[in-house]
């Protein structure tokens, strides 16, 4: 009798060893399966490039224009849409003052690769880190006098393009020169300083270089 209870309370223990056993490597395989699961998917994508600049641009239109640019509208259906003479923040302004005292009467490439030079002097830390910085910057805008813009005429079309090419300009929304193209002149001047650059295009009458 004893050796039978004792066989079967052997058979018992052996069994809860088993079952702990079993029990163990369950949950083992549960951590291991819970822990996989947790990791977190590693996402690649490429970051753009930061601007010196930040201009406090609607996102409504930024989105908007950058749809419409990839859907196939070209630059000067962009301009023509957001010709509005919309409120800019200051660096904006200063950006539209530039491409309309410099480039008014040329096409909207010409004057976006204006708004880009001003853009990518400002990026280059050759020059002063900000538009208006830039645009005012003694000796290198004529139109500039001590320092001081000429009053635009804001009720213009020439105006409310040259907002528009700002502000499309300040969103990086379409490509136009290379950033660093820092450098141009009208093509009735030949200023001395263009023999030491390298030159780049003609667009309009201005013709653009980098060093």
């Amino acid at each position: 009798m004893v050796k039978l209870i004792g066989g079967r309370a052997a058979s018992a223990i052996v069994g809860l060893l088993m079952l702990a056993i079993s029990s163990s490597a369950n949950a083992q395989a549960a951590v291991s399966t819970a822990a996989s699961l947790a990791t977190p998917a590693v996402a690649t994508f490429q970051v753009q490039p930061a601007q010196s600049v930040t201009a406090r641009l609607p996102t409504s239109m930024a989105t908007e224009a950058a749809w419409l640019y990839k859907s196939g509208w070209p630059l000067y259906a962009l301009v023509d849409k957001y010709a509005t003479n919309a409120a800019l923040d200051g660096q904006t302004a200063c950006l539209a003052t530039a491409v309309y005292f410099e480039a008014r009467g040329e096409s909207v490439e010409g004057q976006m690769a204006v708004a880009r030079v001003v853009m990518n002097r400002a990026a280059s830390g050759r020059y002063p880190p900000d538009w208006c910085s830039v645009v005012k910057q003694p000796a290198q805008f004529s139109f500039v006098r001590h320092g001081e813009f000429p009053q635009a005429q804001t009720d213009s079309d020439a105006w409310r393009k040259a907002e528009a090419i700002a502000e499309l300009a300040a969103a990086n929304i379409v490509p136009s020169i290379d950033p660093d193209v820092l450098w141009y002149h009208a093509t009735y001047v030949a200023p001395s300083w263009g023999h030491r650059l390298s030159m780049v295009e003609k667009i309009g009458a201005h013709i653009f270089y980098r060093a």
